[in-house]
Parts: C-alpha cells; structure tokens; sequence
C-alpha cells in the first residue's frame, strides 16, 4: 500500500513510537557480471536498504506503579531510545514496511524490529 503525501517541509513529520522513517537506496540496474535487470525485480526482494531520515521517540516507559489511577499525571512520558540516528544506512525487512510518496520522493515508514543492521559512518558527520 502506498500514500501519496504532498508538503513543502519533512521536518514536519513526527513518527510514533518505534517507528522510522527511510529513504530507499536506488536500486542497481544490472548485476555485477553486467546484465541488466528489468524494472521491479529489487521490488521483490525481501531485504531492502535505505537512509535514515527521522527516528520515533522510542518504547514509552510505563509511569509508576504506586500511583492511583484517580490521581493526577504528573511528569512527562519517558521512552527507551531507539538504536538508529539520523544519517544511518539501515538494512531492513521490505514486508514490514509502508511506503510513502512525499513531494514525488518514495518514503518508507518501517518499526524498529523489521530494522536487521545499521551501518553507521561516523567520519560523514564530522
């Protein structure tokens, strides 16, 4: 399934919870021995890669225990972070994913579980 989303800034988007927000890698169009492959074969495949784009907050913290439920909320939520950061090449499972169209771009949202591996490359950022 596939949304089509129109904007003019992605810094606007917040994800929830535990998801992550991809930009797919392009795909190669021809094997290493030089055949070209046609159109939507990497489509099938079941392991994708793609830049991390935005990262959710986490795995929300339940509050204290000892507290009533009649009682007042104080205190903000906490969450356990998630391992990926902006910039990351991350190495995910396609079928858990959901693809998005934003600004003609292929975006695709996937849960921190469906993420294998990621590559960080620190000496980019400095």
């Amino acid at each position: 399934m596939s949304i089509d989303l129109h904007g003019s800034d992605l810094n606007k988007f917040i994800l929830v919870g535990d998801r992550i927000l991809i930009k797919p890698k392009n795909a190669p169009n021809k094997t290493r021995s030089g055949l070209y492959l046609p159109p939507g074969v990497q489509e099938n495949e079941k392991i994708h890669s793609g830049y991390v784009i935005k990262v959710g907050p986490g795995y929300p913290i339940p509050g204290n225990l000892d507290e009533e439920p009649w009682m007042e909320k104080k205190g903000n939520l906490k969450y356990i972070p998630l391992q990926p950061e902006e910039g990351d090449l991350a190495i995910y499972l396609q079928k858990s994913g959901f693809e998005i169209q934003y600004n003609k771009e292929k975006y695709i949202i996937v849960s921190h579980a469906s993420v294998l591996m990621i590559i960080r490359d620190e000496s980019l950022f400095s």
